[in-house]
């Protein structure tokens, strides 16, 4: 009865405004539980149009393209906001109408106008009705949502979207269901340690020498802190302090010391309490550091859950339950002396189901901090080329490409394990955007691909999507120490800090000459395939489900780019080389 209700008053809004965004129903995983209240609180962000919109991502292409006379001559906080500045016309028209609407007290941050208001006016501004929703596969998890809204025609031309409005999800690690972690005994801890950095012990299981010894990792750098690198927690997510000194005694005894900081983000915290999940962050944390010590690494802890019970008395911040908005915000507002170079993040989500408006922003946002020399390392996602393989649109069988992975201004990272050689690890995910357009730097290695497999899964993905993953790195039975004990965890949520550590490495190495860092790095990338060893055993598995796809359905590892290793894992060495002429891996 209230999706009823609901989708009636998003199709009558039409009349009189223009429907900037409309949902044909509850995402899957979602229920309706009421109505919200007039008075309850709502917090809202709208994205202003940047008539610069093609020259930034011209300029950031020519800033990160090797060869090209702009390449590494990065972007300052205040160049960028020249090209990501609104007209003046356009804040006077979206301010005025907030005003219109009794809303008197919008903050103004360049392209970005953030305001709280009750639901009565949110709901009368936006031409729609909010509700309340559960998560049912998530705890029971509650957001304030709407299944539609509208703007006034005088004011769409001037908005590219409000949010946190049909945006139901939110960031998941991308840990895989099939190697889940767990807890190893004493012993089990004692004999890993004792088989480091060989062929049977890395088979086995994954610690600091394994990638060390594997990707020919012996460069070390200074703790420079312009060489920060950085990782994002969400979900109550927080690294500890006590797990990252035991991490480093049995593992990074050389790094004995070393601590890490920590910037809270829209209401993070940094809660060291014991029954707060902290697998992920230790994971991230643990992993950076053993690749890239002794370079400083942050954590960025950014709040943004739900509520588990709806109130009447909400005392939100501008974009409660909207993590990616408020993290990407405030990193692009760092100053150009404290904004990290490299970031890894380790969660993402079903592309179809974020809406396009906000995919397609949030990617903008990062193709900013591209501009800007961060380079910033997504995992691909652990569930092949999908786990249910539903269409939103008409429940037809197809492939999910993953978010933010899809992204072309990330850098995504899919799996691998065992050495000598590597090979895909089934849970790996890849595929081909549903938004992006393959990018032009990408042509050449994927290109071949798609001639190889020619009709095969053809009624399934987009072979004109952007390609994922990048790259890959290993993603299996990592030692991490979490909550005192030695445990083991798989997913590309481990490949990525392997990944973000290399380059933090290779960035250090860069400053040494007076070089700048690498900033948006995939055109660098595929312009020096031969800096990655070819992965063509394996392939990501997925889709079981389907009955179209009696055995499921896979992506393999081949020769040359793939959709389930990318161009393959990193050659340390070689890397080194390109990036920084003359510096030795020693």
């Amino acid at each position: 009865m209230i999706r009823s209700f609901l989708l009636a008053a998003v199709v009558a809004s039409a009349a009189s405004a223009r429907v900037m965004d409309s949902l044909a129903a509850v995402p899957r995983g979602w229920e309706a539980v009421r109505r919200a209240l007039p008075d309850e609180t709502v917090s809202l962000r709208i994205a202003l149009k940047q008539p610069r919109a093609e020259a930034l991502e011209q300029a950031v292409l020519d800033i990160s393209t090797p060869g090209h006379l702009k390449y590494g001559r990065h972007l300052t906080r205040d160049e960028l906001r020249s090209y990501t500045a609104p007209s003046q016309s356009a804040t006077l028209a979206v301010t005025g109408w907030l005003e219109d609407h009794h809303i008197q007290s919008a903050v103004v941050d360049n392209d970005w106008v953030s305001f709280s208001t009750t639901v009565e006016n949110a709901s009368d501004l936006l031409k729609t009705d909010f509700a309340w929703y559960r998560n049912s596969e998530n705890d029971g998890e509650l957001k304030l949502r709407t299944l539609g809204y509208s703007v006034p025609d005088e004011v769409a031309a001037h908005i590219d979207l409000v949010q946190p409005t049909t945006r139901f999800g939110q960031p998941v690690a991308k840990r895989s269901t099939i190697f889940e972690m767990h807890r190893l005994d004493a012993n089990a801890a004692k004999q890993i340690k004792l088989a480091t950095g060989t062929a049977a012990g890395c088979n086995m299981t994954i610690t600091p020498d394994c990638l060390k010894w594997l990707y020919d990792i012996r460069y070390r750098p200074t703790d420079s802190i312009e060489n920060t690198i950085a990782f994002a927690s969400f979900l109550e997510q927080y690294a500890r302090y006590d797990d990252f000194q035991t991490f480093q005694s049995k593992y990074v005894p050389e790094a004995l010391g070393q601590n890490f900081t920590v910037e809270l983000v829209n209401g993070g915290l940094d809660d060291q309490k014991s029954w707060h999940d902290s697998g992920e962050a230790n994971l991230d944390l643990q992993y950076i550091h053993g690749v890239s010590h002794p370079a400083p690494i942050l954590q960025y802890s950014t709040g943004g859950r739900g509520p588990l019970i709806p109130t009447t008395t909400q005392p939100n911040p501008p974009g409660t339950n909207e993590p990616y908005l408020e993290w990407l915000a405030y990193l692009l507002n760092q100053t150009d002396d404290k904004i990290p170079k490299v970031i890894s993040v380790s969660y993402g989500e079903e592309e179809q189901s974020i809406p396009r408006d906000y995919a397609i922003k949030v990617c903008n946002m990062f193709m900013q901090l591209g501009g800007r020399g961060v380079s910033v390392i997504f995992a691909s996602g652990d569930s092949g080329p999908g786990e249910h393989c539903i269409r939103n649109t008409d429940n037809a069988t197809y492939f999910e490409p993953t978010f933010p992975a899809g992204c072309p201004y990330v850098t995504s990272v899919g799996a691998t394990y065992y050495t000598k050689p590597e090979r895909a690890i089934s849970f790996s995910s890849g595929g081909f955007s549903m938004y992006h357009g393959r990018p032009k730097w990408q042509k050449t290695a994927v290109e071949p691909y798609l001639r190889t497999i020619g009709d095969t899964y053809a009624p399934y993905f987009d072979p004109r999507g952007r390609a994922i993953p990048d790259i890959s790195a290993q993603g299996s039975n990592f030692n991490v120490i979490d909550k005192g004990f030695n445990s083991l965890l798989s997913g590309t949520s481990a490949s990525a800090p392997v990944v973000a550590g290399i380059v933090g490495l290779l960035n250090a190495a860069r400053y040494t000459q007076g070089l700048p860092s690498l900033g948006f790095l995939n055109p660098w990338l595929y312009k020096n395939p031969d800096a990655f060893t070819d992965v063509v055993i394996g392939a990501g598995t997925g889709c079981r489900r389907r009955k179209e796809l009696r055995q499921g359905a896979s992506w393999n590892a081949t020769v040359g780019w793939d959709p389930v290793t990318g161009l393959g894992t990193p050659k340390f060495g070689r890397l080194l080389q390109l990036a920084a002429p003359g510096v030795a891996n020693a």
